[in-house]
């Protein structure tokens, strides 16, 4: 089953374009692990049509805050619909168990430890974007999709991840015997092949 793990920096925030709506913001980069390659890549808006040709041929897209975000702000680009491939949206899943969302880094930090936690935040990466300093995105968004694929990882041995709730370290058990397999979707290819 090809998986892929993605994240998106933006070259906005939401204040500048005076919404709260994902697909109102526009995307600088976006990069991802891909299973069947065991490797990482990177993808610009310039660089989209890759980008499709290889999540047109994937069976799951893994997120952290990706249902909400990602996948709707991709979707504003890409000429059908990336709702139709089975999504794993990491933050969904342990919101589903404590009735709250929780930032990534608290999770990697207590779940891998501090070495493999975020290296900065989104709005540092828009202002790199805005300097010119693309690479530094880049690898940033890269480095997030490597925590988020560790904490995966993590969850589907373990069947649970650990968070700090205040002072308290706390662990939150996860079903993820469904997690990775295969759905029958009908997935629209829109670019011919």
């Amino acid at each position: 089953m090809r998986t892929v793990v993605f994240d998106i920096e933006t070259s906005n925030i939401f204040a500048d374009v005076g919404s709260n709506n994902p697909a109102d913001l526009d995307i600088a980069v976006v990069c991802l692990w891909d299973s069947e390659t065991d490797s990482y890549h990177s993808f610009t808006t310039e660089q989209f049509n890759e980008l499709w040709r290889l999540l047109e041929h994937t069976d799951i897209l893994v997120g952290y805050n990706s249902d909400h975000f990602d996948v709707p702000l991709l979707n504003k680009y890409y000429p059908g619909d990336l709702s139709q491939i089975k999504s794993l949206d990491l933050m969904k899943e342990v919101q589903l168990v404590i009735g709250r969302r929780l930032k990534l880094d608290n999770i990697a930090k207590c779940t891998l430890g501090t070495k493999n936690a975020k290296s900065a935040d989104g709005l540092m990466a828009v202002e790199w974007w805005r300097n010119g300093e693309y690479q530094k995105v880049i690898d940033y968004c890269i480095q997030d999709v490597k925590v988020t694929k560790q904490v995966m990882d993590y969850a589907l041995e373990h069947g649970h991840l650990k968070y700090n709730d205040g002072p308290h370290k706390k662990t939150v058990e996860l079903d993820t015997r469904t997690w990775l397999e295969a759905e029958k979707v009908s997935m629209t290819h829109t670019l011919g092949f």
